[in-house]
């Protein structure tokens, strides 16, 4: 897989709040504002701008905090997931599940981003 993209309605907004929430450094932002990347790995996790999807002739449905959450999921691993919804909520995630232990030995916890995506902050899965 190549990279995910998400259509927000503020990249640059977006992009800041990954750095802050998550930890997340910025990879490439285009000069439009319209495009971005976080340096993630193999897997680039990507923002665009909702017009950018009319611009490609697509249609979406928006994010949005106050709607359910999309059927998709950011899971972003780390040795600390308690420190990192910790931080994820400081910097203005929506919190909506504790880190907790689950019967496999991972730790696992949700929020919201600021556009209402749904994100996993978890520990590495053992073995």
């Amino acid at each position: 897989m190549g990279y995910t993209i998400i259509y927000v309605p503020d990249v640059a907004a977006t992009v800041e709040f990954y750095e802050r929430a998550f930890g997340l450094q910025r990879r490439f932002v285009h000069e439009s504002g319209l495009y971005a990347e976080m340096a993630t790995g193999e897997t680039t996790l990507s923002f665009a701008g909702e017009s950018m999807a009319e611009l490609n002739g697509v249609a979406i449905r928006p994010n949005s905090r106050s709607e359910l959450c999309a059927g998709f999921e950011i899971c972003l691993v780390t040795e600390a997931p308690e420190q990192g919804y910790s931080q994820a909520v400081e910097a203005g995630a929506l919190a909506l599940k504790a880190v907790e232990a689950k019967p496999w030995g991972q730790r696992v916890g949700y929020v919201r981003d600021i556009n209402g995506c749904l994100v996993e902050i978890c520990s590495p899965m053992a073995g």
